[in-house]
This record gives structure tokens, sequence and C-alpha cells, in this order.
């Protein structure tokens, strides 16, 4: 049987808050791109330097918009960003629109290792969020930001008028997934937890009435075409943890941002789990204590319990 079932049949389940069901897709196939052009990005002159490599960018004239203006100098063909709290990795160039002076700049080390949740930016640079709905990872993003679509505290930060556009030239180089986009599995272990997931992909865990089983039991509902991981490097995911006696939430990242993970520093079977798996995948996880925190009590979970797990797997994180 497939785990992830749909909400209308678990509605007189105790699902964890959530009544909808639908698998979300990561990939640029479910986004249309929509940037809107101005005859005053053609007065940004940008050197056709390689995606990652600093460019020279000089203005050839004041740049002026009131809004939000973008056009893609690149396009690259890598995954496409569908969601704000999707993590991305990107260079980016910042000038003042009115002189053509550098504002700020970030390293372009290569190294891929500065990651930051696209949403992160609404508190600096809201256009720049905007600007990059649909855009693809390999993709060279030329922008102009009208004054609401930088805060007023980062322009006085940077000296600038209150009515000042600024250019933005933003290289992204990487985007994770923002759930689990990998094909459905099947699986018919009995005695299972059942999966059911709101159109964000944030999952809800039904226990079913038996006793848990005894010895690490992992399922993949979803299989992933990303690399596998081995534990080399940090894997980025979601997951969602409950207790399987009292079936409460004990923690989530699902509303707080995906999180890397270091698998020598995870409890056994969570590692064992993860293991192998690919970026892409979503997987169940029944952990029993011996393999969690065996008869210690930790925060929020009680001595000597079973934990179920959803992970989604959305990327690997480059070597620290």
């Amino acid at each position: 049987m497939r785990r992830i079932i749909a909400a209308a049949g678990a509605l007189s389940l105790t699902v964890l808050a959530l009544t909808a069901c639908a698998t979300p897709s990561s990939g640029s196939e479910s986004c249309t791109r929509d940037v809107s052009g101005s005859t005053a990005l053609d007065l940004i002159d940008v050197t056709d330097t390689e995606v990652g490599t600093k460019p020279a960018v000089a203005l050839s004239a004041p740049v002026h918009v009131d809004g939000l203006a973008a056009r893609d100098a690149v396009t690259g063909d890598g995954r496409a960003i569908t969601s704000d709290a999707q993590d991305v990795v990107f260079d980016l160039t910042v000038l003042d629109g009115s002189s053509g002076a550098p504002i700020a700049a970030s390293g372009y080390t290569g190294t891929l290792s500065e990651v930051y949740p696209l949403d992160s930016w609404e508190a600096t640079f809201p256009g720049l969020v905007d600007a990059l709905h649909c855009a693809t990872e390999g993709s060279r993003v030329v922008m102009a930001l009208g004054p609401d679509e930088v805060t007023a505290d980062t322009r006085a930060r940077f000296g600038m008028t209150e009515d000042a556009t600024t250019v933005v030239v933003l290289d992204l180089q990487k985007v994770y997934l923002a759930a689990a986009d990998g094909a459905d599995q099947f699986n018919d272990r009995p005695g299972m937890p059942s999966v059911v997931l709101a159109p964000d992909g944030r999952p809800g865990i039904v226990i079913p009435d038996n006793a848990p089983p005894s010895d690490l039991a992992v399922e993949v509902l979803k299989k992933g075409d990303g690399p596998e991981v081995t534990g080399d490097v940090p894997v980025r995911v979601h997951y969602t943890g409950v207790t399987w006696a009292d079936e409460k939430v004990f923690d989530s990242t699902w509303g707080r941002g995906a999180q890397p993970m270091e698998l020598d520093s995870t409890v056994p079977g969570f590692a064992d789990a993860l293991r192998g798996q690919t970026v892409g995948s979503q997987i169940l996880v029944v952990i029993p204590p011996d393999q969690g925190y065996s008869d210690t009590a930790q925060g929020a979970i009680p001595a000597n319990s079973t934990l179920v797990f959803v992970v989604d797997i959305l990327g690997l994180d480059a070597a620290s």
C-alpha cells in the first residue's frame, strides 16, 4: 500500500492539524518565469563572464524604476525556485542606480557554502525575493529595485537617497528542493504509520493502533533521483518527528527552515535510515529506543520512546 494517504480518508484520525493532501513539485516544469522587464535594464552593462565569477557591472546612465524590473541575462537549466522558503546559494553585486557606485558584493569563492533560505532576504531586499520567483539554478539575473523593493534601513545603511534605485546582478548557483519530489513508492509492511501531506509538502503522521516495531524500520515513500547520502558531507533535510506512544510532535523543521545534518551527530537510527538514500527522497523511519535516546529523556521526548520521523532529503551541502 502507499503510506501517503489522502487527507479525506484521514479526517477521522489524529492527523496533526493537517487537512489537505498533495504532492508538491519542485521542478522547473511546475513554474512559469514571469519577470517585469524595463528599458531601464538596458542601461546596465554586465561583462559577459561565467556565472559564479564576479562580473564587471557599469551603468551607461542613471537607472530609475518605480517598482521591480528584472531579466535573465543567462538562463540556467537547473532546479527552479518554487517557494520563498527554499534554501539557495548565490553571489551578487549591488550598485547605486543613481550614481553607479558599487555598494556591496559577495565573495564569489565558488565554495557553495553560504546557504540561506530565500525569504531571509525579505528584511533587506524584498524585491530581490520577488525577482527570483521561478528562476533556475545556473541563471544570472539582472534586476533594478525601486525604493519600495529595498527597505529604508538598508538604503540608509548604504548611504542611498530615499528615491534611489538599487541595481543587483545575481548569480544563482544552487537551489535546494522545497520538498521531496521523487516518485511515489509501494510499501506493504503492516503496522507502520501513514503520512498525510499538505500542499507545501508538510507531513502529518498517523500512528496505528498496534505496538511499534522492535527493530529499526525504514520505508521509502518517494524515491528521488539525486545524489546519494553518504555522510561525507552534510545532508539538508526537512523532518517532522513524533513519539509513537503519545503521537505528539516533538520537533519539526517545517515553518522554521530546512536543516543541515551531519550523520555522525544524530542518533544512530536516524543516521542509518538516511545513509544510502538519495536527494529528492522522502522516508518514513521508526526508531526503537535503543537506536534513539534509550532510557534518557531528551527535551519533550520521554525516556524509552519509540520515535517516528518523516524526512525529506532536499540536497547535499558543500564539504566543510
